[in-house]
């Protein structure tokens, strides 16, 4: 029976470009994409177009990638935020399922306020956060051209980032020999102000929101 891998090397090499497409697409708006490998399967695509995985089938022009990469990224998160627009509030409500619990929609909140619309952009480098925030956005007051502005500053900036940093550095034997860990390495960066937010709410006590700088 065929299954599903989420390793971005086999992702990258059994769906081609479509998949990377898909799979930004998916994490980056949709509600059942928040357990994607965003990050690491655009430094894994990046890396691919540099030519520095030999083990995979398929290569990619850099500047197609990039394309491909960045509109992606921006019409998930439009289709997010039409998604909160149109469903609202009653897509959390009482949410509390195995993995998409009720916090996460919290603390995506308690983010958007804090930060305002440049969350939309910041938004892009927290896993989870990166696919509840144009949702949230969506249902609360953020004007349209306003959120369509900040997501294409967000879409560049993320889509062109992470996907250079993987084309540039995967050029390196020792990141080449060591891809999972450097995949990790990205990885951990992106969930690190989220980790920061929860070791700040522990040690301020279980009264304060955690807030993510």
């Amino acid at each position: 029976m065929f299954a599903l891998s989420l390793n971005p090397t086999d992702l990258v090499n059994t769906f081609g470009l479509l998949g990377v497409a898909t799979v930004i697409f998916a994490e980056s708006g949709l509600l059942i994409g928040f357990f994607l490998p965003g990050d690491s399967l655009l430094f894994t695509a990046g890396a691919v177009a540099a030519g520095a995985i030999p083990a995979v089938d398929v290569s990619f022009n850099f500047w197609i990638l990039i394309a491909v990469v960045v509109a992606a990224a921006i019409a998930g998160d439009q289709v997010g935020f039409i998604i909160g627009r149109r469903a609202g509030p009653a897509l959390f409500t009482g949410t509390d399922r195995r993995f998409l619990k009720a916090r996460h929609h919290r603390h995506t909140v308690e983010f958007f306020e804090h930060h305002g619309p440049k969350a939309i952009v910041l938004a892009r480098f927290v896993p989870i956060v990166r696919t509840l925030c144009p949702v949230v956005a969506g249902i609360g007051d953020t004007r349209y051209r306003t959120f369509v502005r900040f997501n294409v500053v967000g879409g560049v900036l993320w889509g062109v980032g992470v996907t250079a940093v993987g084309y540039r550095f995967g050029r390196f034997d020792m990141v080449r020999d060591h891809l999972e860990l450097t995949i990790l390495g990205v990885v951990f960066i992106s969930v690190l102000p989220a980790l920061i937010a929860v070791a700040k709410a522990r040690i301020d006590g279980p009264g304060t929101p955690p807030v993510i700088d």
